[in-house]
This record gives structure tokens, sequence and C-alpha cells, in this order.
């Protein structure tokens, strides 16, 4: 990889800077003179807790924001604020942590699509198909043109997102969370592609909150903090432990998880069918059996089968097969008002869509699945009073950043409806966490204050599952750990038994039938 120009590398070609950008919103300061600069060939890790202003700034730099101060200069020329298609055209192009493909066109369709002239309606196929197989051969992008989008994988998908921006000629390449759904070998698949691209005098901005990846890929690395640039290192320079101070102003390190004995079998699944109303792969004969006082780790690429399991147990999705038994006795699916009389707490994969309402205030949205108790319900009436000291505790006791409980929950970070969401499912005390993707984009101090609560769950006896696309988190924090395909489940292997790489090899389908 080229070494970079603050490493003492030779002097290149700037291709992209920010100057002194700043945006308000309001009182809120989100940048707060940033300035940025990406030269030919380089690749710049951009690290920042959520709500630390990166997402503002990307937007700043596509035209979607005007930045209140400052400027956005690429290849020596201003772009004028405000104006999404001059960035297209000074050949800056993004590759979004939710992919914008459209599932029933094939992928030369989407990769050409609004690339022809309004007076050449119809697209050139064989123009298209030539220039497509040349990127895919230059960049080791191998993709399929006349395959649908619908029948691809996640990595396959993330190519075509790629191929998609460099057939429109980008020359800068800004990657949000690009790994956060890929297996371990896909992901390495996608670092040899960036180094092959900046190999070629691409310039690469890489947006993650993994901070092994950003040593691994950068050449530099820049951190936000509050909105302002707490600090710029070279990345053979640095340290994870450097730059996870730097994010969160403070050490960062994960609590120990001692080990302890297990308790009873609090949830069995024994050959466990859903009939595929939830997203993704339905279950397919799974088993499962989660212990009181230990941590179940879920390992699996997203859509096998991890969204009808989370949807089984919080009682949104019933089975079709099997028995589901509960401290050793056979019981019939419940529903989701059953499942919290039961002891489940549920963190939701989907914290905007699924997990919160975003116009409810903070006090609604964590009352919502408990309103009609007698805690805050007096008389079919509820009380307010109890729901907003209830808002007030929850608030006090996991460290959430918001004004009052009256907020509208839109308004905070990611981080802190996390922290919302997990006061709201710990307390009263569940005797079954189901933790679906519950540090999915948070920054690495939200990241170990989720894993901290849910190892104190765990102290408390509790049955935790976590279910997960990181596999490092799932490493760290596992008792036992099993991979999901396809709506089956393998074998669990205990703490340190199978390495990620071969959990990764299971994640992508190998060697599962052996496993089951």
């Amino acid at each position: 990889m080229p070494p970079s120009p603050q490493g003492g590398g030779e002097h290149r070609e700037t291709v992209l800077r920010l100057q002194g950008i700043t945006k308000r919103f309001g009182a809120l300061v989100a940048n707060d003179s940033i300035s940025l600069d990406l030269a030919r060939g380089e690749i710049v890790a951009l690290l920042g807790e959520n709500g630390a202003g990166k997402t503002t700034l990307m937007n700043i730099l596509f035209g979607h924001y005007v930045a209140d101060e400052g400027g956005v200069e690429a290849f020596g020329r201003p772009l004028p604020p405000g104006d999404p298609r001059a960035a297209l055209d000074a050949g800056i192009g993004m590759v979004h942590q939710h992919f914008t493909l459209a599932e029933n066109m094939t992928v030369l369709e989407n990769i050409a699509l609004g690339t022809q002239a309004l007076w050449r309606p119809r697209l050139d196929r064989a123009a298209a198909r030539a220039r497509i197989a040349k990127l895919s051969a230059d960049f080791g992008l191998a993709a399929e043109p006349d395959a649908p989008v619908a029948s691809l994988s996640v990595g396959e998908r993330q190519r075509v997102e790629i191929l998609k921006a460099l057939y429109r000629d980008a020359k800068i390449l800004i990657l949000d969370e690009p790994t956060a759904v890929l297996t371990p070998s896909e992901s390495e698949a996608l670092f040899r592609t960036l180094k092959l691209l900046v190999g070629q005098g691409l310039s690469i901005i890489f947006i993650s909150h993994k901070l092994n990846e950003v040593t691994a890929v950068s050449d530099r690395v820049l951190v936000l903090r509050g909105g302002k640039l707490a600090g710029e290192r070279p990345t053979a320079a640095t340290s994870r432990a450097e730059l996870a101070a730097l994010m969160v102003g403070q050490d960062v390190a994960l609590p120990p998880i001692v080990d302890v004995p297990y308790g009873g079998r609090i949830l069995v699944l024994d050959e466990v069918s859903t009939g595929g109303k939830s997203s993704g792969a339905p279950l397919d004969r799974a088993a499962l059996t989660l212990r009181g006082g230990e941590i179940f780790g879920l390992a699996g690429v997203s859509g096998n089968g991890q969204a009808a399991l989370a949807a089984l147990l919080s009682g949104s999705e019933p089975s079709t097969a099997g028995d589901i038994l509960l401290d050793g006795e056979k019981h019939r699916p419940w529903s989701t008002r059953e499942a919290l009389d039961l002891g489940i707490g549920r963190i939701p994969e989907d914290r905007h869509a699924v997990g919160t309402i975003g116009d409810m205030t903070v006090a609604e949205n964590l009352i919502a699945e408990s309103y009609r108790s007698e805690r805050f319900s007096r008389r079919g009436f509820l009380d307010w009073g109890a729901a907003r000291t209830f808002a007030r505790e929850i608030i006090a006791d996991y460290d959430v950043k918001c004004p009052s409980p009256d907020t509208r929950i839109r308004l905070l970070s990611g981080g802190n409806m996390q922290k919302l969401i997990l006061g709201r499912a710990l307390d009263p005390e569940p005797r079954i966490v189901v933790a679906n993707q519950p540090t999915r984009g948070l920054d690495v101090g939200a990241v170990a204050y989720v894993h901290a609560k849910l190892i104190e769950a765990r102290g408390r006896g509790a049955a935790v599952l976590l279910i997960s696309e990181d596999l490092e988190e799932i490493v760290a924090l596992s008792d036992r750990v099993a991979v999901i395909f396809k709506g089956r489940i393998s074998a669990p292997s205990k703490r340190g038994e199978r390495s990620v790489r071969e959990l990764g090899e299971l994640m992508a389908g190998h060697g599962l039938e052996a496993a089951a």
C-alpha cells in the first residue's frame, strides 16, 4: 500500500480538501471548523462516536447539506455547495452501508442505471457489458452482468455497488461501514480490492467503527469527537487503544468475563421451523439450547434466519414445526405480550424501524411495551408521573445523553437510542435476553457499554442470546458459539474451540452439515 504523506513517503497530489467546515443545526454544532485533505492513492479512515459529525461532513461533501462556513475542493477546483451532481461530476462516489440496488433488475442494469444521456434512451448493452468486464478484471470485482441482484449474496452486492461507482469514473471513493454485513473472507477480499484501487491511483475515505480494520487498511486515521477533529495519526504510528481513547475521550476496555457455572436449561428449540413471515430465510429444523448464566453467540451473514429466530422468541412469529420447551416443558408459541410476561427481553435488530417510534418521546418509548402494567397504569389511565420517573431513572442509570424524558427520541444519536432500548429490555430483569445486532453501527464507547450490560445480565443468571454478524463481538463475549446458515443452526462450540476463520467458513455455508 502506498505510504502516507504524513508517514514520510513522497509528496502526492491532493485530490480532495475540506477546509474549515462548520455546520450548525440551531444550537447544535455538528461540525466545528473541520479540515481534511486526501491525497491521490491514499486511504484515510474516518472514525468517531455516533453523533460525532461524520455523516454531516459527508453530506456536505456530497452537496446534501450546505456548510455555514468553509468549503470543499476536488482536484483543485471548488465544489459548488448544495449540488450533488457537481460532486458526482467531479469523480466522487460513495458506497453506502445499506445498499441502494434495485433487486428486480440485473447487475448490468443497476450499474448502468442513470448513465445514459436523455437523447439516447436505449442502453448500449454491448458497450456496458464490455466496460463492466474490464473494470471487473482490473480490480478483481467478479460480477455476472445478467444475474438478478435479488439472487446475489451480500458480498456480491457490495462488489456491484463499487463497480457502479467505478463505472461512473469515480476517482474518490467513500465507503460507509463497508464490512458491516460481510464474512471475514469477504472482508479480506474487499481489502484486496481496495489495495488494487489505490494502486491505480484512486483515493478512498474509509468510514468504520472496527478499529482492527481501520489499522489494517488505512494510511492515515482522522478521529472526530463532538463535532471537532480530535486527532489525526499516521496509521503506522498509532494503536487501537490510542484511537479508541481519541474517539471517546478516555481509555476503553471490555469488562472481564469470569467463567461461572451454567444454570439449568431455560429454553430449548427442538427441530423448530417457521413459515417465513420475517425477512430473510425461515428457520429450518433449528435446534438451540439456552442456559441460565451464559451468553450464547449466534453468528451468521444477514438474511440466514436470524430475523425469524428473534421474531419467534419475541412472540411475533409462530413456529410451524418442532417443539419449544420452556423450563423443560413443552410450550406453545407465545404472543409478544406473553413473551414479556415470560420474562423475555428483546433488543431488536433495527432500532429505528422496530425498536423505537421516532416522533414519540423518550418516556413514551420506554413504556411502550409495558404501559398496561400496574407500574404505569392506574384504573385504566396512564400514570405519566410514573412513566417520567422511570425514564429519568433509565437516563441516569444508562448514561443517556438526553435533555429530558419528553425529548422526541428521533433527536438522539444511535448510541443513546440503543442505551434506552437496553434499559427497557433489562428492567425489570428478564430471564432471557434476545440481543439481535445490539451494537450495529455503534462507536467503540457505546459498544463497550452495551457489552458490559449484557455481561451484567449473564452474571445475574439470565440466558443471553447474542445474534451478531460481527465475529469479533461473538468471539469476545460468548460462552458458546453457533452459526446459522439458511435457517439451520450448527452444533455449538465452547469459547475458543473454533477460530474466527473457521466460524467465517461456517457462515459461508462451508462444512455446516458436518458441524450441525
